[in-house]
């Protein structure tokens, strides 16, 4: 079964049962033969945060060194966004397998009249998911109500009722007493409901749950204080409990969110032994895009998925924190809410664009601009796309005003992918890796067996919303090109294209985008930027900007896997960078801990006494000096001592590294990590290790930006043989340019790796493939290699690039 067939039976299911009730979803699992027993599950229900809640409490038990689940809803921009172990999307292969073994049991179900719904038939796979995958923890974020609930078919070891607001009235009840009422029966067996109720909606949940814990203010069992802002994608937060307390920074900003946090806290407390430092962590690296996300500052743009009154009079509330000039508003909501009350809530806006996301119940952007006309803002007007507003909107702005979009998370969706859409440049070199760019993207088998004998040209996969594909697929078929698009239909869900032809069609079709008022002229701005079609010459900063750089490793660790011990002593290791660089490094990368498999981790002092020397005898050698390490605290020591560079393997795992970079405005290498130190034989399912990757490098490279850094400081390294098995790190490097899709220069780390033990070399006997895994890195673009051993390396980068470019390298030997 294709993916798309797959995901087109999902998304083809009914939405709503006319009875409510956990019968079908036990039913289904049952079939299944109950895959999810086993796991211990934590509910979240509430009708504002509780998502929120749910991320910050799978990221602090991760940081525990628990495997969690985590069940969300809606998506952003991928279904599999719902369900995810330990932060990884389910894979689309996992969800064929389901699909596969479920849909008759499904169809025999609607035969009876009896069809599980979507969210049902979603719950259930996540439970499946979460049961195979052997989870310690899943939390599940409840979809509406909690007694009726498909995620209540699980008997939870710990539950939450974040906070209630009329919503659902004619499911759950009509007033707040009774909607508590409905959502404490999450409450578990053999442990309190942690709840940030207050009043009447207090006491009505502890009629069904009994024992609560309350937070909240002053009068709460556990107290919670809301610091304000200490950045401007961050906030402090105070939590104290009956015989426990912490401070630390939380990504979400606003009063409701510290709330939010504090729930999160206590709940992990129930679940697992978490220690202070897992709270703190867990809860500050707990981002969750679309909610209050701040994405530039100048002017300030702000993405918030508010979708009812209670969620806009919190936007406005934590929007009031900022200072700017004028307000301008990005629109778009679905036509069951209350929009009158929500533009009440909202603070009066300078101007706004009324819009419509890609969705069939999304009201119309003509009404939406009536209710804001009638509110009293400025400027009203209407487009129809969400991309060419916000573009517009971002257009009108002067850098002291603030940009916002919100009334939808489907509308921040739309938004967002103007920071997070990949153009991914594909190496086509025959008409076998044709065929395997079309079915990586879904094409329909027959489409992609017609097709790939015309992709043997440019080649670019991206996604777009439906509407759009079909829009670009006649654009580009007028001009003699091809697009193939993935087999999904839905109007809501991304649609993978793979864009075919000559450089001088995506000229031609850039030009005629650029015109276009749906959306379509964002994909033009970025097809522009993927295929270099502007040619602008670039300022060189850094020495990656002039061509494949060399960076030499210097480890002054008595354990590293190559070279461990050599250079431990400070005399032999600046002997050793002198070295490099007089044989053509152009980076020096100074690591003091080890990554390899089984290493023991280094306290953060010491890691400081070794790095620290080296850096400050070799800062004024001709060359740019790295720091390798997971630590912000080793990082801010290195800058200070005169590294140029900080190369952080662990994916910006510690909060503090991004912004560490920032402060002191050096470039920031992140790289996609399963696990550093390495788990040896960690089994990670990708559906397509390259694509995957840049999807997870994606986010961190969004977080770098947020945190200050400009995108040609984020350098991207895809972590060979870290989570990857050999032949998958192979795969990345044979691939390596369609990382050219994150806009970020691209590292290959693959000095002396096990991943050559698939060409027959042992460690000790890897010194001839890395040299040649150079070479292929130089000739695909790798903007820096990083190797032991310097000349040879050199050599090959050297080679590589004169058979781009031959008569430059006759030309330097005439001079």
């Amino acid at each position: 079964m294709e993916y798309h067939e797959a995901a087109n039976f999902l998304f083809d299911l009914r939405r709503f049962r006319p009875r409510p009730g956990t019968e079908s979803t036990a039913e289904f699992l049952a079939h299944l033969e109950d895959p999810h027993e086993g796991v211990d599950y934590v509910q979240v229900a509430g009708s504002n945060g509780k998502g929120s809640t749910a991320r910050m409490l799978e990221r602090t038990l991760r940081e525990a060194g628990l495997s969690v689940g985590l069940y969300t809803s809606p998506h952003l921009a991928d279904v599999r966004e719902r369900i995810r172990v330990d932060g990884r999307k389910i894979p689309r292969s996992a969800i064929c397998e389901f699909v596969d073994a479920a849909r008759e049991y499904v169809v025999d179900q609607a035969a009876d009249g009896q069809s599980p719904t979507f969210f049902e038939t979603m719950t259930t796979l996540a439970l499946w998911h979460f049961g195979r995958e052997d989870v310690d923890v899943a939390v599940l974020e409840v979809g509406i109500g909690g007694r009726y609930d498909a995620t209540s078919v699980v008997d939870p070891v710990a539950s939450a009722v974040t906070s209630v607001s009329l919503e659902h009235t004619s499911v759950i009840g009509e007033t707040v007493e009774e909607i508590a009422r409905d959502k404490a029966h999450v409450a578990p067996d053999d442990a309190p409901l942690v709840t940030g109720l207050s009043g009447s909606a207090l006491e009505a949940a502890r009629e069904v749950a009994g024992d609560v814990v309350t937070v909240g203010t002053s009068e709460a069992d556990v107290r919670v204080t809301y610091g304000g802002r200490t950045n401007h994608t961050e906030a402090v937060v105070s939590i104290e409990g009956p015989d426990w307390d912490l401070e630390t920074r939380i990504p979400l900003l606003g009063e409701h969110q510290a709330e939010n946090a504090a729930i999160a806290a206590t709940l992990a407390r129930q679940v697992a032994d978490v220690s202070r430092r897992d709270v703190e962590r867990g809860l500050r690296n707990a981002h969750w895009p679309g909610r209050f996300e701040v994405m530039d500052t100048e002017p300030l743009v702000v993405l918030d998925g508010a979708h009812n009154p209670g969620a806009c009079e919190r936007l406005a509330e934590t929007l009031s924190s900022f200072e700017y000039d004028d307000l301008h508003l990005v629109f778009g909501a679905m036509h069951d809410k209350d929009h009158r009350e929500m533009a009440a809530m909202l603070p009066t806006p300078d101007s706004v664009i009324a819009c419509r996301p890609t969705l069939d119940r999304a009201e119309d952007e003509a009404t939406l601009a009536e209710v804001f006309d009638r509110a009293g803002a400025g400027t009203v007007r209407t487009q129809r796309a969400v991309e060419d507003a916000f573009a517009s909107a971002l257009a009108d702005a002067d850098a002291d005003d603030c940009v916002l979009v919100t009334g939808s998370l489907f509308a921040v969706a739309e938004a967002r992918r103007r920071y997070t859409r990949t153009e991914i440049p594909k190496r086509i070199r025959d008409e076998d890796d044709a065929r395997r760019a079309l079915e990586d993207a879904a094409v329909a088998e027959g489409d992609a067996t017609r097709l790939h004998g015309k992709a043997v040209h440019r080649v670019v996969e991206t996604s777009l919303q439906y509407p759009q594909a079909i829009a670009l697929k006649q654009e580009l078929l007028g001009l003699g090109g091809e697009c193939a698009l993935s087999g999904l239909k839905r109007g809501d869900e991304p649609v993978d294209a793979v864009l075919m032809g000559t450089l001088s069609q995506f000229r031609r079709l850039v030009d005629r985008l650029e015109t276009r008022s749906d959306g379509l002229a964002e994909v033009a701005r970025e097809l522009r930027e993927t295929l270099d079609l502007d040619d602008e010459a670039l300022e060189v900063r850094y020495p990656w900007q002039g061509g494949t750089t060399v960076m030499g490793i210097l480890n002054v660790t008595p354990d590293s896997f190559h070279d461990g011990g050599e250079y431990e002593a400070l005399e032999d290791a600046v002997a050793r960078a002198e070295a490099m660089v007089e044989n053509g490094a152009g980076m020096i990368d100074v690591g003091g801990e080890s990554t390899r498999p089984g290493a023991e981790p280094v306290s953060t002092e010491e890691e400081i006494d070794r790095v620290v020397p080296v850096i400050e005898r070799i800062a004024d050698l001709d060359v740019t000096v790295s720091v390798d390490t997971r630590k912000a605290a080793v990082a801010r020591a290195a800058i200070e001592a005169g590294a140029d560079v900080v190369n952080d393997v662990s994916g910006l795992e510690d909060p503090e590294m991004r912004f560490v970079a920032a402060e002191y405005d050096v470039p920031l290498i992140v790289m996609h990590s399963i696990d550093a130190p390495v788990v040896p034989d960690r089994d990670v399912t990708y559906d397509d290790v390259v694509e995957d990757v840049i999807d997870q490098l994606a986010e961190l490279v969004l977080l770098a930006e947020k945190a200050g850094l400009d995108r040609e400081q984020i350098v991207v390294d895809p972590g060979l043989g870290f989570g990857k098995s050999a032949a998958e790190s192979f795969e990345l490097l044979d691939r390596l340019e369609e990382l050219r899709a994150l806009d970020c220069p691209v590292l290959i780390g693959h000095s002396h790796k096990s991943m050559f033990g698939l060409v027959d070399r042992d460690a000790g006997e890897r010194g001839e493939p890395t040299v040649a895994a150079t070479a292929l890195a130089a000739d695909r673009g790798a903007d820096i290699v990083r190797v032991h051993d310097v000349p040879e390396n050199v050599a090959a980068v050297k080679t590589a690039l004169a058979t781009r470019d031959p008569r430059s390298f006759d030309d330097e030997q005439r001079e």
